[in-house]
């Protein structure tokens, strides 16, 4: 069909025009309809396999049979924040409630971007953060990684490269610790001693979707510098550890100042009562946190000595997913293993052409994704 440009489109804000939409992992639905397959796993949005907590389950059961989903949730989330200001030791004020933690970032986007301001990510960053800023008709500034030869952290963020770009017009830095799609992180010490060098005019936001995963010792003790740094700004999600990712939950703490205004734009009831009660109860249940993060850390190992063995290198991770070089073209490879039920992540988008981003599954999902991988490769 031959495409009409429309009158209307001519007022459509320039930066909207230019995105290209998010694209997310492929639905299992997708590829048994594509291809007409009856039995595939999904390795590819970096969710849990291990699914919500058995209380989580049961509370959800429990309020499904009460039947009031008819009536609006608590817009104001006020069961939830008391148990986020519990588990953080932080003031309700200084919590917003988020539809994913992307939503949060779309807040902050809102609040503080717009035309003649700027927002400072790295390369190979999540790809929400230039959707973002695009859609508020702000400026990208995009702060070169580390290459890919660098000895211990290649694709990471560069925090020299981050310093250098800020001017006065950057309102806003975007630092994923661990980041998505690469999974490399930034030190504590390092990391702090940037914050503590922007200017106090700029917002710093911390992704900390994966947080939970970082190996013992390793995590930041990013709750304590909101307490010296007032624009900092960390946001959390129920998607990953939680395995909420399906209910859509996740949270921003801040200088109450910040929340104010990212909850003037939030939308009513932008969190659904199931989501409110399913993020509520899996909070109190870090015994379920700990067994995932277990999993993931065990199979993490045991995916990267195969990988190791099959000659593949691996970009170093404290996520819960690999993201990994085969030495060319990834595209065959990754149509290889649509074919066999197994679907992973393309980075092309990412300006990785040749590498694939596989989440960790269980054992035997992984079992099953080493050997079509040796399969395809083989061929």
């Amino acid at each position: 069909m031959t495409k009409i440009e429309q009158p209307f489109l001519k007022n459509a804000l320039a930066g909207v025009m230019a995105l290209e939409p998010y694209s997310p992992g492929m639905p299992i639905d997708e590829l048994q309809r594509r291809l007409g397959l009856s039995d595939v796993i999904k390795l590819a949005s970096n969710e849990n396999p291990l699914g919500p907590s058995p209380q989580v389950k049961a509370a959800l059961a429990e309020h499904a049979a009460s039947g009031n989903v008819s009536l609006y949730p608590d817009g104001g989330g006020f069961r939830l924040k008391k148990k986020i200001a519990e588990f953080h030791g932080i003031e309700a004020e200084r919590i917003t409630l988020g539809n994913g933690s992307n939503d949060l970032l779309e807040f902050i986007a809102r609040v503080f971007l717009g035309p003649g301001r700027k927002a400072l990510f790295s390369e190979y960053c999540f790809a929400v953060y230039p959707l973002a800023t695009l859609a508020q008709n702000a400026e990208a500034i995009v702060a070169k990684a580390l290459p890919s030869d660098h000895p211990t952290m290649p694709y990471g963020h560069d925090l020299d490269a981050f310093a250098a770009a800020l001017t006065p017009e950057v309102s806003v830095v975007m630092i994923a610790n661990p980041n998505n799609p690469t999974g490399t992180w930034v030190e504590a010490a390092p990391l702090e001693a940037f914050i503590a060098q922007v200017p106090a005019s700029t917002l710093i936001v911390l992704d900390e979707a994966y947080i939970e995963y970082f190996e013992p010792g390793l995590a930041p003790a990013s709750r304590a510098w909101l307490d010296r740094y007032p624009n900092l700004v960390i946001t959390r999600t129920f998607s990953k550890t939680y395995g909420l990712a399906g209910l859509r939950a996740g949270y921003a703490l801040s200088h109450p100042s910040v929340a104010d205004l990212l909850n003037r734009v939030r939308q009513p009831f932008n969190l659904n009562m199931l989501a409110l009660l399913a993020a509520e109860v899996a909070l109190g249940d870090q015994a379920h946190v700990a067994e995932a993060v277990e999993l993931n850390r065990s199979e993490m190992a045991r995916l990267k000595a195969e990988f190791d063995a099959l000659g593949l290198k691996t970009l170093p991770s404290q996520a819960n997913f690999l993201t990994f070089d085969l030495g060319r073209e990834a595209a065959p490879i990754h149509k290889g293993l649509l074919e066999r039920g197994v679907i992973v992540r393309p980075m092309a988008s990412y300006q990785m052409p040749t590498y694939l981003r596989v989440s960790i599954g269980t054992n035997a999902e992984n079992t099953r994704f080493l050997a079509a991988l040796k399969e395809v490769l083989a061929a």
